[in-house]
């Protein structure tokens, strides 16, 4: 496809998580249906091997098989996809990003190096070869709340003054203050922020999440992320049981019980039971046990009623071939 331009990119990105056999192999079978499912369900794009997608413990032939399976796919049918070339090493971020722009995404998803924390004239170099290397495929910077260098607003006016051709960046967002300053430094960017703020975060600039909140229903959470479009109240009001859910029921698996938060994105796909990857994920990492989906999975429509009930409304009105489901 076409190289995204920054305003191409918004809405709501369904993360590819990455289903792992008993033997820690991964089932490409399983992985290929699941991004049949998500073209069907007609989300705004798909990004692979971000943090859920398990991008830090993958071999390369791993990375180029889930890269090209993903790219002929979204290829195929038209579906606005990014490849996710991340890696702790500068010197295996800069050949992943390499062999992912000759895939033709419309971007490519990197994080700043993480082994020591990159001063601003070591993440402008970094950065710049990864551009030359990308062209003429942007980048989208993923600078997650644990990021060892995590840039301030006025930083990402530094990268645009050092010629970077960054198209958007995934970070945790911030109060109406951070989305002030943000506008006044780095207007042309995309802002993606958490997909449980993503009402929020629209109704004060965001454009759009590499979300979440898709690992618990991608139909779901498209209709969430269009109604704040047409409807904000209401997109407002259905974010409070969201988040509700996620404080009481998620958060403490991450906080309290130390597991990480691609096992918490794992057990929301279960939850929301679209997708068969399940909750296990790569060693040395663990994943949430599956006895877990059966106590969650109601208490989840509890609290987030309006969230489930958004695909059949949508299906009462438009039917289901609009929605692909």
């Amino acid at each position: 496809m076409e190289p995204l331009k920054a305003v191409e990119i918004r809405g709501n990105w369904a993360t590819l998580l990455i289903p792992i056999n008993n033997d820690d192999s991964i089932n490409y079978q399983c992985l290929s249906a699941t991004i049949d499912t998500l073209i069907a369900m007609q989300v705004n794009g798909i990004y692979s091997n971000g943090t859920a997608g398990e991008f830090y413990n993958q071999t390369e032939d791993e990375f180029d098989t889930i890269s090209q399976l993903l790219a002929h796919k979204c290829n195929a049918a038209r579906m606005p996809f990014q490849i996710g070339a991340c890696h702790t090493s500068p010197v295996m971020a800069r050949e992943r990003v390499k062999r992912a722009a000759a895939l033709q995404p419309g971007a490519i998803q990197v994080i700043l190096p993480d082994w020591s924390a990159p001063s601003m004239p070591e993440v402008i170099n970094y950065l710049r070869v990864l551009t030359e290397v990308a062209a003429p495929v942007p980048l989208v910077l993923y600078n997650p709340p644990h990021a060892k260098k995590r840039l301030i607003p006025e930083e990402f006016f530094q990268l645009k003054e050092a010629g970077i051709n960054l198209a958007g960046c995934k970070t945790v967002g911030g109060e109406a203050q951070w989305y002030i300053a943000m506008k006044k430094w780095a207007p042309e960017l995309s802002l993606f922020v958490p997909g449980h703020h993503l009402a929020t975060g629209v109704s004060l600039g965001a454009h759009g999440a590499y979300s979440n909140v898709a690992c618990i229903h991608p139909v779901a959470a498209q209709l969430w992320y269009n109604l704040m479009l047409t409807n904000m109240p209401k997109a407002l009001h259905i974010e409070k049981g969201i988040q509700l859910f996620m404080s009481q029921y998620i958060q403490p698996f991450i906080s309290t019980r130390g597991y990480s938060n691609q096992a918490a994105d794992k057990l929301l796909a279960a939850i929301g039971g679209w997708s068969n990857t399940g909750t296990r994920l790569r060693w040395p990492y663990i994943g949430i046990d599956d006895s877990e989906v059966a106590k969650l999975r109601p208490i989840a429509h509890e609290l987030m009623p309006e969230f489930f009930a958004l695909p059949a409304e949508a299906l009462a009105k438009e039917g289901s071939g609009r929605l692909g489901i």
